[in-house]
């Protein structure tokens, strides 16, 4: 199934190519922040919380190492993460992800990409 759900032109529940859902899978990960899914409250990595933290090194760092380890937590079966570069312009995140498919060995490099919203009140 594609995510997110939709229909295809037939009316029916539209599908995607193995590569396409891994990148569904990856991008839910990304941009899902832990509490959020009630069956699973650990799932996510907090992405976009980070994006009003003062921007510096070590912040760059942090938010790699926290990518990478929720990708490697939650789809090591599906992918081995190579590289992940965070960066950040205005009310949008940017996410490049270098990954290796582990059931075709195929090399990708994709870019994700989120609108936030600000802090609240």
């Amino acid at each position: 199934m594609d995510f997110a759900m939709a229909l295809d032109g037939r009316g029916r529940t539209a599908t995607t190519t193995e590569h396409e859902h891994i990148r569904d899978m990856i991008h839910q990960v990304l941009f899902t922040a832990p509490g959020e899914r009630v069956m699973r409250p650990d799932f996510g990595c907090g992405l976009k919380a980070l994006v009003f933290m003062p921007n510096s090194d070590a912040l760059a760092a942090t938010t790699r190492v926290l990518v990478m380890g929720a990708l490697q937590r939650w789809l090591e079966n599906e992918i081995q993460v190579d590289e992940v570069e965070v960066r950040s312009d205005d009310a949008t995140l940017e996410v490049a992800v270098g990954y290796l498919i582990r059931s075709t060995g195929e090399r990708l490099i994709e870019v994700f990409a989120e609108e936030v919203q600000g802090p609240g009140p």
